[in-house]
């Protein structure tokens, strides 16, 4: 235990050290300054049963809110704390409409743990994939209250699994169940002695389904498009971008192209405007542009990407270069052949598609072409899109089962 104090007061004196010169660490910091106070006031008179959903960022709230939303609907009565470690999840979703308490996690320390859990009085918290902080799940444990994963997914190189991990392996058994994303998770846990587990897979399936659903139209890609093919790339970093470029510039003539990078800083997006030499204009001017005219539409905001994939022809996922691929499902989920870069293999659906042959990672831009003139043929492009989308519902339902369970425990 004195290790993990001491690694989260190195990581905190981190975050504080670098909050002059990083962005994210100082929102993490202010996001904190009052907190306390400010958890005290939106709870004061509270009357409600409560659940609490804790999630590290965004892309886990992604996961936990296909089970949010269908614990809403079954528990009206219930009211909904949402929680995050990282400013990029609170940052975005602090104003999300389906919860009623939204806050930052307070650090993890046991006094931290008691006020929170006392303030909150939880009947059930659901934390999402990664998320395994040694207080908070003891004190939910001790006050009997259930905390579940959900989404969660483990390799064998984890400190959970090393001879000298028991401390780890205790914060797991916190846990009344997990529910795993995969086989392999839930072997491994069953390995060092955990039997409250079963694979319900990733939630996130249950999430892009809901979000094609219910896309969004969009009269400015709308005019953008034109009557050509679209090529979304979706939250690139400067490395997808040193692939990606010359390939664009290759295919102005058949083909459009829509840019989000992962974060927007107005220097980047005015320079790639630049490098595109008059091909591109910003999502933000296109109501003052006749923008059928450009090739390239630079996203110069956040929260419509899986909208976007749905006007796609094609996709390349950034991340796979070295900060970590990122969403596959939103694109795949409409059927759209998929390219990447090389570091994938953390990530099951990703390499499930890889050997389904619809998805395409690639170091160079050799190595793209060659993918892209293969996907692009009819029959090929059609059976991808058919088995994309066959896999996508085949993977559904990890929602159901886990509210199988709360219905159950509650």
């Amino acid at each position: 235990m004195l290790l993990y104090k001491i690694s989260i007061w190195f990581y905190w004196l981190f975050v504080r050290l670098a909050a002059p010169f990083h962005k994210k660490a100082k929102l993490m910091l202010e996001g904190r300054k009052n907190l306390w106070p400010e958890i005290e006031a939106k709870l004061k008179g509270n009357t409600a049963p409560v659940v609490w959903f804790h999630c590290a960022s965004l892309g886990e709230f992604e996961q936990g809110r296909p089970v949010m939303e269908a614990f809403a609907k079954q528990y009206p009565e219930y009211k909904i704390a949402l929680t995050f470690f990282s400013p990029s999840g609170y940052e975005v979703r602090k104003n999300y409409s389906g919860a009623d308490f939204i806050f930052y996690l307070p650090k993890d320390s046991a006094k931290n743990a008691r006020k929170l859990v006392a303030l909150l009085q939880p009947k059930l918290a659901v934390f999402v994939k990664y998320e395994f902080w040694h207080f908070f799940t003891r004190e939910l444990k001790d006050r009997q209250i259930p905390v579940i994963s959900i989404s969660a997914i483990f390799r064998d190189k984890q400190l959970f699994f090393k001879p000298y991990g028991g401390f780890y392996r205790n914060i797991l058994r916190n846990f009344a169940y997990i529910f795993t994303q995969n086989e392999h998770s839930e072997f491994l846990l069953k390995k060092i002695g955990l039997s409250q587990v079963s694979v319900a897979g990733d939630t996130r399936f249950d999430r892009v389904l809901q979000t094609a659903a219910s896309v969004k139209n969009i009269p400015e890609v709308e005019e953008f498009k034109a009557g050509k093919d679209i090529f979304v790339i979706g939250s690139s970093w400067q490395e997808d971008l040193n692939l990606l470029m010359p390939f664009i510039k290759n295919h102005y003539k058949e083909l459009k192209f829509i840019l989000a990078p992962h974060e927007i800083h107005e220097n980047e997006v005015r320079n790639l405007c630049n490098d595109f030499e008059g091909e591109a204009v910003r999502f933000s001017e296109a109501p003052n542009r006749a923008v059928n005219d450009y090739s390239v539409l630079i996203i110069d905001n956040i929260g419509m990407l899986s909208s976007l994939y749905s006007y796609g022809s094609y996709a390349y996922i950034g991340g796979a270069f070295g900060k970590g691929l990122h969403n596959t499902l939103e694109a795949a989920v409409f059927g759209l052949p998929l390219f990447f870069g090389p570091k994938y293999g953390k990530f099951q659906e990703a390499k499930d598609l890889v050997a389904a042959h619809t998805a395409f990672p690639v170091t160079n831009l050799t190595e793209l072409e060659h993918a892209f003139a293969k996907a692009s043929l009819p029959e090929h492009k059609n059976a991808i899109s058919l088995k994309q989308k066959t896999y996508i519902n085949q993977q559904a339902g990890a929602t159901q089962k886990i509210m199988d369970w709360i219905t159950a425990t509650l």
